[in-house]
């Protein structure tokens, strides 16, 4: 690729492709970013998704011309997973990725390498390099927000599993049911009572609004109505504490991170960082729990800064992508 070249000196470009906006960032060797951009996300509409990406590409191309080179792989997280039986998107609750050959296209529309990778694991690599879980061994980063995903990172490494699935906690069934909870609400993967159901931004203001004496209608306004001694928005936020603090047990169970990190718009709900550890005794297999529960150092910028990471600093492309 004439124009390029590729060291610690290179930028890296990583892209966010999510359900209402698709962002672009520039990560330089130093963790700055040179530059930064966002469009909205063509909803439902597959091409125009591939040509907003191409077009954010080429623009930063052009802000970054004599100002630094350009490492030519491209890292994208998406709302889903490529399959390795198949090379087609799936799992993605942006639906109209699923099925469609995003890498292939993207490669061509773009001339060059990418690699993708779901977007919670982009968001835990972030949080795992130069984030909240910094020189942690074994991280393990939560989405909550619209949905609920969850990625696991291994000495720096996204652990991708056999079936490009590891990590995917939000469509477990939610554990230790108490009364009201079972079969649970239904989920758009085609069963019930998902963590997600549980456990996401529109679940959270479901099962508020089911509640009388109600008033706070959105997830940001039940939090702060809690905050403010609303007794009915106190009483949402510690069930879903409770029911968090149950759902990230069993990772604790099963993984035993040294820090889980919490990211999405719920990450946001500073009452959960005291609850949830507090909570979650109960039900992990130890005489303690040492496992950090922390908000995420990037906030809403880990995703598209962890997309960047797919690409390692020091890291020739490949005449083909690797996933």
């Amino acid at each position: 690729m004439t124009g390029y070249s590729f060291d610690t000196g290179a930028v890296r470009l990583g892209i966010d492709l999510g359900g209402t906006k698709v962002e672009i960032v520039a990560l330089a060797h130093d963790g700055s970013e040179p530059v930064r951009r966002r469009l909205a996300t063509p909803a439902g509409d597959y091409r125009a998704t591939i040509a907003t990406i191409a077009r954010l590409v080429r623009e930063a191309e052009a802000a970054l011309a004599g100002r630094a080179a350009v490492a030519p792989g491209v890292g994208i997280g998406i709302p889903g997973t490529i399959s390795p039986a198949t090379g087609v998107v799936k799992n993605a609750n942006s639906t109209w990725l699923n099925g469609r050959p995003l890498e292939r296209d993207l490669r061509a529309a773009l001339a060059r390498p990418v690699r993708i990778a779901n977007d919670a694991n982009c968001f835990a690599l972030s949080e795992a390099a130069d984030g909240a879980a910094g020189g942690a061994r074994v991280v393990f980063g939560v989405i909550i927000g619209t949905g609920v995903g969850g990625a696991v990172v291994v000495d720096g490494q996204v652990l991708r599993g056999a079936n490009a699935i590891a990590g995917e906690w939000g469509h477990n069934p939610l554990p230790w049911q108490r009364a009201g909870e079972w079969p649970g609400p239904a989920c758009w993967c085609g069963r019930t009572g998902c963590i997600e159901t549980f456990l996401s931004g529109p679940a959270l203001t479901r099962d508020h609004k089911a509640r009388p004496a109600t008033r706070a209608t959105t997830a940001a306004d039940i939090a702060a109505a809690a905050e403010q001694g609303d007794p009915a928005a106190h009483a949402t936020i510690a069930r879903y504490a409770d029911r968090l603090a149950r759902a990230l047990a069993t990772v604790v169970n099963l993984l035993d991170p040294d820090t889980i990190v919490l990211g999405g718009g719920l990450s946001r709900i500073a009452a959960l960082y005291e609850a949830v550890p507090r909570l979650w005794g109960a039900y992990v297999f130890s005489d303690r729990v040492d496992t950090l529960l922390v908000p995420p150092r990037h906030g809403d910028s880990s995703g598209v800064r962890g997309a960047a990471r797919l690409w390692a600093p020091d890291e020739s492309a490949p005449g083909e992508s690797a996933r």
